[in-house]
């Protein structure tokens, strides 16, 4: 484990247990003082936890005991392999995600625990046994990510790219690689029921295997979504489609376009840059951080 620490903010490399024991990497940053809430960052598909590093290190500098992680196959999480190796999208949420929300009541049960869910990390809040532990969630360009629902040009060539390419290469290599598109090499079993949910019409929700939809009715908390207006992945209907989904509450969704926060581009990534610390980084954490 090392440890860093810089502008009142201390972090460190540690490893988080999955509901089957399995070792997580994970980054846990913390405030000079005394925290007053915890803060669950929970990663996109194919995305490592260092790309939430800055928004991680502002969170903690507003008093938060802040956890990055990374799902099984990816970032520090991955084995040298990924031949062979089994795991799917039911596994993060299920067994990764799980885990990481029990780990922070455990480690700091006395706080209110706060959810932020980047695309894949919000579509799964709702499958988890254990959401009523959490008592507020922000998703970030979080969608049911139907491929008709992108953007125009974007959805044509997302299903000529998985079907096309990525689906007969994880075939034939026993694992998908990074460069054929999807950004971080991922699993077989996640790529393929990846793909599975893409070209279904409600996405996940249409996976009659998974157990945990059940669950989504039992998330009651405050939710709001983030959906930037020139993602092209995570479109306002998309947004929407998802947030039907968590039928407990009453989501509240924000669109918002680049002129809006003086910036030229967001998309699917853009969030999480530091030049967004004064606009969509303190507005998100104002209100994550409500009473």
């Amino acid at each position: 484990m090392g440890e860093t620490e810089s502008d009142g903010v201390s972090s460190e490399d540690l490893t988080v247990p999955a509901v089957d024991g399995f070792a997580l990497a994970g980054s846990l940053f913390m405030p000079r003082g005394r925290p007053a809430h915890a803060v669950l960052i929970n990663s996109g598909a194919a995305i490592p936890r260092r790309i939430y590093r800055g928004f991680a290190a502002h969170l903690a500098q507003q008093g938060c005991a802040v956890l990055t992680y990374d799902y099984r196959g990816i970032g520090g999480s991955r084995p040298r392999s990924l031949k062979g190796f089994a795991a799917s999208m039911a596994d993060w949420a299920a067994l990764d995600i799980t885990g990481a929300v029990g780990w922070m009541r455990q480690s700091f049960g006395e706080l209110p625990l706060r959810y932020v869910g980047h695309s894949f990390g919000g579509q799964t809040l709702g499958l988890l046994a254990n959401n009523t532990e959490v008592s507020r969630a922000l998703f970030i360009a979080s969608q049911a990510g139907y491929w008709k629902l992108m953007a125009p040009g974007e959805r044509w060539r997302v299903a000529a790219m998985l079907n096309g390419i990525g689906v007969p290469l994880t075939h034939a290599l026993g694992y998908t690689p990074g460069w054929s598109g999807v950004g971080e090499d991922l699993p077989k079993g996640v790529f393929l029921q990846w793909v599975r949910w893409i070209m279904s019409p409600r996405y996940l929700f249409d996976d009659a295997s998974l157990p945990g939809l059940a669950n989504y009715a039992g998330f009651n908390a405050p939710l709001r979504a983030l959906c930037l207006a020139d993602d092209p992945w995570a479109t306002r209907p998309a947004v929407e489609k998802l947030c039907a989904g968590y039928t407990g509450t009453t989501p509240e969704l924000l669109s918002i376009a680049p002129q809006d926060v003086g910036a030229s581009a967001i998309g699917h990534m853009g969030f999480f840059r530091a030049a967004h610390r004064d606009t969509l980084w303190r507005s998100a954490t104002e209100w994550l951080l409500e009473s």
